[in-house]
This record gives C-alpha cells, sequence and structure tokens, in this order.
C-alpha cells in the first residue's frame, strides 16, 4: 500500500464532518482506542470522554472545518497532518467561531486510519 496525503485529506474532512454531525458510526472507527485529545483550552479527552460528549450535545460543534491547506506527512504506517482550522460550538457553551492550529496524528491499524492524537492551540489575534 503506497501512501497517499489526498487520501489523508480527504479522511480528516469526513472526521471533522462527522463531529460537527456528531455521527458516532462514523467517528468511532476514525478514532484510535488509546485516542487523546488536547483541546484549544488546554483540556485532555480519551476517545470515550471526547465521543460521549459529541454524542450527548455536551461539546456541539457548530463548525469544525479546514480553512487553510492540509499538509501532510507521512509513511505507510504514520502520518501527521496540520492546518488552520475554524472552530465554533453550540449549546450553553455557544462559542463564537475561532481559528486555532490543528495537528493529527494518525496511526494505520486493523487496515485502515486512525486519529491517535490531536491538539488545537487556538490563534489569538496580535
Amino acid at each position: 500500500m503506497a501512501f497517499d496525503p489526498a487520501s489523508m485529506r480527504l479522511i480528516e474532512r469526513v472526521r471533522l464532518r462527522s463531529l460537527v454531525d456528531a455521527d458516532l458510526d462514523v467517528a468511532e472507527p476514525l478514532h484510535a482506542d488509546d485516542y487523546q485529545l488536547v483541546s484549544p483550552s488546554g483540556r485532555t479527552y480519551s476517545k470515550d470522554e471526547y465521543l460521549s460528549a459529541v454524542a450527548s450535545r455536551a461539546l456541539e460543534y457548530s463548525v469544525f472545518e479546514p480553512v487553510s491547506d492540509i499538509e501532510v506527512r507521512g509513511s505507510e504506517q504514520a502520518a501527521i497532518i496540520r492546518y488552520i482550522a475554524r472552530i465554533g460550538f453550540r449549546g450553553d457553551g455557544n462559542v463564537p467561531p475561532f481559528e486555532c492550529w490543528h495537528t493529527d496524528f494518525y496511526e494505520h491499524r486493523t487496515g485502515q486510519w486512525q486519529a491517535v492524537w490531536s491538539q488545537a492551540t487556538a490563534i489569538r489575534p496580535a
């Protein structure tokens, strides 16, 4: 299997869309069992904590999309992607959309790509 950056970009876009739509049938297999997110606020989430919050709408995205090119580096077994994302939340924590640097580390496991680590860092105006 040859590494394909275009496929990684598509997988990331599908993953983001599944989170906005709270579509756990799509989101669950795209996140490794040992997945961990470091949010823009600095909070860490395990896969179970993160996807449970998305499913219950305790963490409800209004938008989560790349606003820059998705840069990709990798090999047949691992990939790192980085881009600027626009993220917004609904609900009690209604947060207007903001931009952040987003980095994901993926591994190819059991025949599919899965996000293992995600880090989002808010971009503050200068």
